[in-house]
């Protein structure tokens, strides 16, 4: 997802593109919904329409605009610093876990979290800390990446609100709910020319990334990515995250963006902090 991105965002904004993909992504999966579950799993009556609007909102509006808006910040290496990010969400998961019951995290958890950000921090810096301070545009592209994170955390942890639904449906009905909110702050954008949608040679050129980002990445990577967290819980499911990091080096190199040594050390260090404290949290329960 993240290598297809930095191609496509070159030749439109962040904005726009989530606009066209989800609204591609929820029409595909009410009709996967229609055709697999029949007509009443399109009726919401009784349902709790407002958080899943909420929950939909957050998830794909929020995720979709401000980590590919980061990216986008990013420039070159966008794809590489937000798969480092993606790897840090089971450790930010443990954080709003304990932030949501109001116990704090044992104290080597929070040891490990703190490595782990700093795998993140030779990655996006390679080795330069001092970077950080000399270019200040780092500290808004991560923050938004960071801040999409947990808000897509905050969508897969909703999840166990709706016992009763489908991973089909929850994936389906959040993301047609969430799509009036994308549509809506897009408009917006437009109409206040803070954004220009883009032109017939623009629109050409992302039709393969659009194609991918709604099929495979929103309709068969959200509905597996839901389907898979309910099986094994949130809590494991945010685990394969660290994946996300090796996927995006190993594409992007392909495409000649080759990651540094110390962002590979990185990426080791943030993915061998996880690792630990998954294991210490078995452990200790």
């Amino acid at each position: 997802m993240f290598p297809v991105m930095s191609s496509a965002l070159t030749h439109i904004d962040p904005f726009t593109f989530t606009s066209l993909r989800y609204l591609i992504a929820a029409v595909v999966s009410l009709v996967l919904l229609r055709v697999t579950e029949g007509p009443d799993a399109l009726r919401l009556k009784g349902e709790q329409i407002a958080l899943a609007w909420f929950l939909g909102s957050i998830g794909f509006a929020g995720f979709g605009f401000l980590v590919f808006l980061g990216q986008q910040l990013g420039g070159r290496d966008g794809a590489l610093t937000t798969s480092i990010m993606a790897a840090t969400q089971p450790l930010l998961g443990v954080l709003i876990i304990s932030i949501t019951r109001r116990v704090l995290p044992p104290i080597p958890t929070l040891l490990l979290v703190l490595l782990s950000f700093c795998g993140v921090a030779l990655v996006i810096t390679k080795g330069d800390i001092g970077g950080l301070l000399r270019e200040p545009q780092n500290y808004s592209a991560n923050g938004l990446i960071v801040l999409g994170m947990i808000l897509w955390l905050i969508y897969t942890f909703g999840a166990a609100r709706f016992v009763h639904w489908s991973a089909l449906k929850y994936t389906t009905m959040t993301m047609v709910l969430g799509l009036s909110t994308i549509i809506a702050i897009n408009a917006i954008l437009v109409l206040t020319d803070t954004i220009v949608l883009p032109g017939t040679a623009d629109a050409l050129f992302i039709l393969p990334h659009l194609l991918y980002m709604s099929l495979i990445s929103s309709v068969v990577g959200v509905l597996c990515w839901n389907l898979g967290n309910r099986i094994l819980t949130p809590l494991n499911g945010v685990l394969f995250m660290d994946v996300v990091p090796i996927t995006a080096f190993t594409v992007s190199a392909m495409t000649g963006v080759l990651p540094t040594r110390v962002q590979i050390i990185g990426a080791c260090i943030t993915g061998g902090a996880l690792i630990l404290n998954n294991l210490y949290l078995r452990r200790r329960s």
